[in-house]
């Protein structure tokens, strides 16, 4: 099928920085570019600025609770934004989170009649964990979330290990690995470029540079760095470590890191948006640290490879799929003494550190325009698959809460229209009433014109028969005298 006209729907978008903000902005720029047509659906935020983009982003409103989870969180169940959606003909819906956003997936389902993909990108598990304290409620949030993805014609994973991921949380049904791509080219910037971004900062050429970019989260392994770090220190290494990024840990990890005395050899940067930007620090550095076990992806470690720069990783994570250990990267156990004693080892051994990280760009890059195109050979299956009923169908009780939800926002809509189509209709009737008011008041002003002129006409056949009756007298007057 050509052309697919596919509606991206996701909680984070830029100014957002995040994994799946970013995925969903490759989707939707690629599918614009090269495949028909894309529409972005996420929250509203104050500071952005689509208009640099090549496809349509539609806002619903939000509310800002970047300080308790980083993100403005929007209610998108509202009339206006299911006509907007309603009206644009989709094919498909393609949902990047499993709550809000599959919600809203499944609501526009239910009126346009269109298959709901979901992809499942992060560890949901954890998240709610960090959100919820009671153990109880964080079970019924589990149930919710499986319930809502289960709802979805297709679920789609972006490794393996978010599927098991997926089944710990009770998920039965099947799914797809989709992985996702890297919007950077093979290869380094220009030595300008890494000169221009890394300058001001104390980086000797002579001392190894360690990378980490991505959420300032404790949960991204962050600790398991600073503690390698600090063993490395007194066993007498010299190094500098580099964190890009921000996130709601980031005051506390600043502090961590101060009190491990590390302050003089660690530096902290902001979020970089300019991806050539970014792409200049994976060049500066000479190993890239992540030891998450949260991530489901692992998108920095194939950015990092496509600048040839070889990541530190935890053997068994989901960043670690496909990592064969000292030939496309490094593997250790997930603790800082481990890290700290394979990274002794490699500062000793650039040749080897460069050798893998060659072996990384020939082995985990995928580009962001192949990892679309496979995606959008997978919609037109699903799009003929759901149209020939091959997908289950929604009749549970949580299909008929949203098919309540999509039938309240249509009352709604529809009550509007009315009460639109009455407010014109009585603006008519002003407008009739109006006209008719200056119709009657040129008419009669008409008429009033007509009754003076007349009256003059009139007055002034008098005026003359009256002269002419002076004009006599005057004359019998004149011979008289």
């Amino acid at each position: 099928m050509s052309n697919l006209n596919i509606c991206l729907i996701n909680d984070s978008f830029p100014p957002e920085i995040d994994g799946v903000a970013n995925a969903v902005v490759n989707y939707a720029d690629i599918i614009a570019r090269s495949h028909g047509r894309s529409t972005v659906v996420t929250p509203d935020n104050p500071a952005a600025d689509d208009s640099v983009y090549s496809f349509p982003v539609l806002r619903y409103p939000s509310v800002d609770l970047t300080g308790i989870v980083g993100y403005y969180a929007g209610f998108p169940f509202t009339p206006e934004v299911q006509r907007k959606l309603v009206g644009e003909g989709f094919d498909l819906i393609h949902s990047h989170c499993p709550i809000t956003s599959t919600m809203l997936a499944r609501s526009l389902r239910d009126r346009i009649h269109v298959p709901v993909v979901m992809t499942y990108h992060t560890k949901f598990d954890i998240d709610i964990a960090n959100a919820i304290s009671s153990k109880l409620l964080q079970e019924e949030a589990k149930r919710f979330l499986v319930q809502n993805i289960s709802a979805c014609d297709e679920v789609w994973t972006v490794s393996r290990g978010a599927g098991e991921n997926l089944r710990s949380l009770g998920y039965e049904g099947e799914y797809i690995v989709m992985p996702n791509g890297v919007d950077f080219p093979q290869g380094r910037v220009p030595e300008s470029l890494v000169e221009e971004v890394t300058a001001g900062y104390d980086l000797p050429h002579d001392l190894p540079v360690f990378l980490f970019v991505g959420r300032m989260m404790w949960y991204k392994g962050i600790r398991i760095i600073l503690d390698a770090l600090k063993i490395l220190r007194e066993a007498g290494e010299d190094f500098r470590m580099v964190f890009v990024g921000g996130g709601a840990d980031r005051e506390e990890i600043t502090a961590y890191t101060e009190k491990l005395g590390l302050m003089d050899r660690v530096f902290f940067i902001e979020p970089i948006r300019d991806r050539s930007r970014i792409r200049a620090w994976y060049c500066r550095a000479d190993l890239f640290l992540f030891p998450s076990t949260f991530d489901t992806n692992g998108l920095v470690v194939r950015e990092a490879a496509a600048c040839s720069l070889a990541s530190v990783l935890v053997a068994g994570s989901c960043a670690a799929e496909d990592v064969e250990d000292a030939v496309s990267g490094f593997l250790i156990e997930e603790n800082a003494e481990s890290m700290a004693a394979k990274l002794k080892i490699l500062v000793a051994d650039r040749a080897l550190v460069k050798t893998v990280g060659e072996g990384a760009l020939r082995e985990l890059y995928i580009s962001w325009e192949t990892a679309v195109a496979n995606a959008c050979l997978r919609y037109e299956a699903v799009i003929d698959n759901y149209r020939r009923g091959l997908y289950a169908s929604h009749e549970g009780l949580s299909d008929d809460f949203i098919h309540n939800i999509a039938v309240s926002m249509e009352a709604f809509n529809n009550a509007a229209d009315r009460r639109r189509a009455m407010i014109r209709d009585l603006q008519q009737s002003y407008l009739d009433v109006m006209e008719d008011l200056k119709n009657e008041q040129t008419r009669r002003l008409e008429e009033l014109q007509q009754g003076q002129a007349r009256i003059a006409g009139e007055i002034h056949s008098r005026e003359q028969q009256l002269r002419g009756k002076l004009d006599e007298l005057s004359k019998i007057w004149d011979r008289f005298m």
